[in-house]
């Protein structure tokens, strides 16, 4: 009996062997995952190692029942979206920036030239002129419309000696700080003139539109390089040249104050 129970024990093998194992096996797997994140070490990579290796040494749980303290590396293509991605949306705001901005300018401009328009009103009501000076602000900027009778006689380019005050206190109204284009257009009625002076309606137009300039352009404070002059004959009229009344509608010097911005 005595010798069939030693044959049992030596039968049963000892594992005591297996926990400095363990321990050996989870501390290499330490060294690996040290060395790996030594790689690409930061502050926060290194903050997230030293908790789990005290958590550890300290508590004794395995080392699999964390999770990996090094943040997974992105694939190439994806870093490549996100750039692209972000490159994208700072363009993207940079664009409605500039549109705002443009905006912004477009308004403040168009605020400025109702403060003209205004000036130029007061003006006109002021000297009684409701009949002939007409103001409206359009898609091209302030336009100031005189009737052609006001300056000048008929078939003549020559503004009158009586409505020259009128043209310089005009002039001091288009004094502005900084300047802006302006451009004097003369225009005709359709009725064809022919005479010692002009051989058409164009030529009057022309003319009366440099003759009234040149006046404007006496004032001093007002710099040439700003102005402009043009002709357009019978070709852009604003009423019917059927009748008395459109005819002199369409016989005018236009005077246009360029917005500095365009929307």
């Amino acid at each position: 009996m005595r010798r069939r129970k030693k044959k049992h024990d030596d039968d049963h093998m000892d594992e005591s062997w297996l926990i400095p194992y363990a321990d050996l096996l989870t501390l290499l797997l330490a060294l690996f995952i040290v060395l790996y994140a030594s790689s690409s070490v930061d502050a926060q990579k290194f903050k997230e190692l030293s908790q789990v290796f005290s958590e550890i040494f300290t508590g004794g749980t395995g080392m699999m029942e964390y999770p990996s303290p090094v943040a997974p590396q992105q694939s190439s293509d994806q870093e490549e979206k996100q750039a692209s991605s972000s490159a994208n949306e700072v363009e993207r705001e940079k664009e409605l920036s500039k549109e705002e901005i443009d905006k912004q300018a477009f308004l403040k401009d168009q605020e400025e030239l109702k403060e003209i328009q205004k000036k130029i009103n007061e003006y006109i009501k002021t000297n009684h002129l409701e009949v002939q000076f007409i103001t409206k602000l359009t898609d091209e900027g302030l336009l100031l419309t005189i009737r052609d009778n006001v300056l000048f006689d008929s078939g003549s380019a020559t503004v009158q000696g009586s409505d020259l005050s009128v043209a310089g206190e005009l002039s001091e109204l288009l004094v502005m700080n900084p300047p802006r284009n302006i451009i004097i257009s003369g225009h005709t009625d359709n009725v064809p003139i022919r005479n010692a002076e002009f051989d058409s309606n164009w030529e009057l137009s022309v003319m009366r539109a440099v003759n009234f300039m040149k006046i404007i352009l006496d004032n001093p404070e007002l710099d040439p390089k700003w102005f402009s002059a043009k002709g357009f004959g019978e070709f852009e009229p604003i009423a019917d040249n059927g009748t008395a009344e459109g005819r002199g509608q369409n016989r005018r010097v236009e005077v246009l104050i360029l917005p500095r911005v365009t929307e």
